[in-house]
Parts: C-alpha cells; sequence; structure tokens
C-alpha cells in the first residue's frame, strides 16, 4: 500500500469513526424522554386560586409547557383545614417533584408532609413570623422558600389608610379566627398602633363560618352595634366568599365603612384594599420554583417580599360622605370609581 493509500485509509477510517459516534449519539437523544416535571399546587381560599393561572403563565414564559414538560395536579379548598393534610399527604405518595402551597396553611402542612422526603415546598401569601415556616428570611433552610405574606407591616398600614379616611371612627371592629397563624403577629402590631391613634378595637374571635355568622347576627340584633368602622383581619375565615359577604352585608345596613385586606374586596364595596397582587406575587413563586428545577436547593433561595397595592373604592368612599386626600389619592396603585 503506498504512503497516499495509507493516509486516505485512516481518513475514511477517522470519517468512519466519526459518523458511528454521531449516530450513537443522536440515537441516545432521540430515545431520550424529555424531563416532566409534576407540581401538585394547593389554594387553601378560593379568593386566591388566580394565583395558579399568573403562575402557569410565568412558568410557559421560562420554558415549562404543560402537557411537555411539565404537569400539574392543582387541588382547590375553601378553609378546608382537614383537606389541606389530606392534599399534601396525596402529594408525597404521588411523589411529586415540587410542591405549591399557599397560603399559610397549605404551606405549613406540606413542610410538615414533605419531612423527611427531598420534595422541595414553594409557598406564597403566607405568614412566616411565629409559624416556623421558614429559620431566616435570607436562608429558610430545609427545602422550603417562597414569597411571604408581608402581615405585620401591613395590617398596621391598613388601620393607618382607614383612620386616614374615617378620622372620626374611634371604635374598629376586628373579627378574626383565633387559631390562624397570621393573626398573633397581626394582633402585636395593631394594638400599640391603634392606641397612638386614639382607637379602641373592638374584637370578636370566632373558630369557623358558622361562628363568624353568629357573631355578625348577635351584634346586629343588638340595640348599639358598638363600632364604627370594620378592618378585615388576615385569615382565612374573612377571607372566604361567604365569611366577606356576610360582613359586608352587615356594614352595608349599617353604613360602617370596611377596610379591606385582599383586592376584591375594593372591587366588592370596602373602602380599600392593601394586598400583595396576586398575579405578582405568583411570578415570583415561579421564578423561584424555576431555580429549583435547574439545581439550586430551596432552603438556599432567600424569602421574597412582595410589595402591597393600594386599591381605593371611591365610589364607596363618597357614598358614605367621606372624601380622600390628595396625598393617599397620589399613592393609590389604583382607583375605583
Amino acid at each position: 500500500m503506498t504512503k497516499d493509500n495509507k493516509i486516505r485509509f485512516r481518513q475514511q477510517k477517522l470519517l468512519v469513526t466519526l459518523l458511528i459516534a454521531v449516530c450513537v449519539f443522536l440515537g441516545g437523544c432521540i430515545g431520550k424522554k424529555p424531563k416532566v416535571h409534576r407540581v401538585g399546587i394547593v389554594s387553601g381560599v378560593e379568593a386566591f386560586a388566580n394565583i395558579v393561572d399568573g403562575f402557569k403563565a410565568k412558568m410557559t414564559e421560562l420554558g415549562y409547557i404543560e402537557g411537555e414538560n411539565i404537569v400539574y395536579d392543582f387541588q382547590r379548598l375553601n378553609a378546608d383545614r382537614a383537606g389541606e393534610e389530606r392534599v399534601a399527604k396525596k402529594f408525597v405518595a404521588d411523589k411529586v417533584d415540587l410542591i405549591f402551597a399557599f397560603p399559610t396553611e397549605p404551606a405549613m402542612a406540606a413542610k410538615q408532609a414533605t419531612q423527611g422526603t427531598n420534595i422541595p415546598v414553594v409557598f406564597a401569601i403566607s405568614t412566616i413570623e411565629g409559624t416556623n415556616l421558614v429559620e431566616k428570611v435570607h436562608l429558610p433552610g430545609g427545602n422550603i422558600t417562597g414569597v411571604r405574606f408581608p402581615g405585620p407591616e401591613s395590617t398596621v398600614k391598613r388601620l393607618e389608610i382607614l383612620h386616614e379616611l374615617v378620622p372620626q371612627a374611634k371604635r374598629v371592629y376586628l373579627i378574626y379566627d383565633r387559631n390562624y397563624p397570621a393573626i398573633p403577629i397581626a394582633l402585636e402590631g395593631l394594638r400599640p398602633a391603634s392606641s397612638s391613634l386614639g382607637i379602641t378595637l373592638v374584637e370578636d374571635t370566632i373558630n369557623n363560618l358558622e361562628d363568624l355568622k353568629s357573631a355578625i347576627e348577635k351584634r346586629a340584633a343588638s340595640g348599639d352595634i358598638g363600632i364604627d368602622a370594620i378592618l378585615i383581619m388576615p385569615d382565612i375565615l374573612t377571607h372566604s366568599a361567604d365569611g366577606f359577604a356576610t360582613i359586608l352585608e352587615f356594614a352595608n345596613k349599617h353604613k360602617v365603612p370596611i377596610g379591606g385586606c385582599m383586592g376584591f374586596m375594593a372591587d366588592l364595596g370596602a373602602l380599600f384594599s392593601f394586598f400583595p397582587d396576586n398575579i405578582g406575587t405568583s411570578k415570583l413563586a415561579a421564578g423561584l420554583v424555576d431555580n429549583i428545577f435547574k439545581g439550586t436547593q430551596a432552603g438556599t433561595i432567600m424569602v421574597i417580599t412582595p410589595k402591597c397595592h393600594l386599591r381605593l373604592n371611591c365610589k364607596a368612599i363618597q357614598e358614605l360622605g367621606l372624601t380622600v386626600s390628595e396625598g393617599l389619592l397620589n399613592r393609590a396603585d389604583e382607583i375605583i370609581r
């Protein structure tokens, strides 16, 4: 074999080897199925359900296409405490890749159910103060992170906004679920704040929707309802459709102004709402999930604090003969007319 033939032979051999390697590589890629992420989602109250829409939309933007490389199991609850633990255990039994839970109590149930597993939990609209949900804001620990509910600061801010709109209201009514995790820290901030504003807090504690209706009916039946305004507290019972409807009906009948919490409350008749935007919150949560799916340990990802949005219902304000200062109008993120 001549020298030229030997060189040509080696070149052909190298080409064949490369072709075989390419075929093996392509064959492996073709045969390998893409990773399909399984996400369990639980919403503890209907008012938060639209978080899922924003979450899915943002996940799609990030490249997670439902039915192709991600599937969701969305479980809706409505102030169903027994259901929170049941759903969390179901997700663990199904071996989902991640649990997205909101608000506080479903998140706590998810954290408890995933102990001893490698299933990460991402929460939203959840109180972290006094709940042991995380160890620290900047380093939540374990296999959990999320978007917190800025409860302590936002509840006091709602009282201040209510006072600014209704300065003559000296008796502010609080009706709340005594067992809800966000309540103790909210009261801790409210009590000194109300004292500095010259406001007396009139409190009714409840355990369920029946208690709420009974307390409202009892107050309505009394000769003097004993309150000048209502401040909605951060719990699931007062945020549920039935709970808020009961409070709203009472307030409308007695022409009592309501300081709202979630956005929908301003739409229905509260003077205002001051709460993180659900869709914005869901997008923040999706970013955390993306980081986890890309390999970051959940417990090392800093907890996010979202901005609260002030929505003013000028129609409700005017109907009660109240006025809004220019300063408050300028601070509003949205004005309902």
